[in-house]
């Protein structure tokens, strides 16, 4: 019988903070997280346009390769390596800055370093492991799971609210609210994986848990 819980090709863990957290930077968590969050919006903020094509292609490449990377699947099935590693760092920079913003962690996201935010994609053979047309569907197939993780996003916020609360008097995460706004997390990094970075055909499953 399969294994129901074998794990899927996109991870993600974040260290539960197993000490008293600073009740300053939690306060004021909303305004020292906007120096960060502005460099994050730099690297995958809205498109520039100036005279030169060339240069305008250039501008582009903010944000993840997504279009890109389903129309070299569909035509070439093949997925450069180099726009897999700029996804992948992409994310794993973007997890840390929401990690901060979350209240989950209490050093300032680093725009390189792994710090406590562990995540794992592996690269895909495309010709062997993708089928060159469903990233024409992959979109449309994942609408259950954006309804759902709209609904648990909402859970999120009100969760972060809760803690954000505890952390000023306890100075401590509540546990349960910590697994579930990673559970939240690592949803939509699978999500994320299946229909926007294109790394696996193997659909989503509906759990938080790893």
């Amino acid at each position: 019988m399969p294994n129901t819980l074998e794990a899927y090709p996109a991870t993600l863990d974040i260290d539960y903070p197993d000490h008293d957290l600073n009740r300053l930077t939690t306060f004021f968590r909303p305004i020292v997280v906007i120096p960060i969050a502005f460099l994050l919006a730099l690297v995958s903020g809205p498109t520039l346009h100036v005279d030169s094509p060339d240069r305008a292609i250039a501008l582009e490449s903010g944000g993840l390769v997504a279009a890109a990377t389903a129309l070299m699947l569909l035509f070439r099935q093949k997925y450069p390596r180099w726009w897999f590693d700029w996804n992948l760092g992409l994310v794993r920079f973007s997890t840390r800055v929401y990690a901060y913003l979350a209240l989950l962690r209490d050093e300032y996201p680093s725009t390189d370093d792994e710090q406590a935010v562990h995540i794992d994609i592996p690269y895909p053979d495309a010709p062997r492991e993708l089928n060159r047309w469903l990233p024409l569907v992959k979109w449309f197939l994942a609408i259950p799971h954006f309804v759902v993780l709209g609904l648990l996003a909402v859970g999120a916020c009100v969760g972060v609210i809760v803690a954000w609360l505890v952390i000023l008097f306890t100075a401590r995460y509540p546990r349960p609210v910590f697994d579930f706004v990673v559970g939240v997390f690592r949803w939509w990094l699978r999500v994320a994986a299946y229909a926007l970075l294109l790394t696996t055909d193997r659909y989503p499953p509906f759990r938080l848990s790893p």
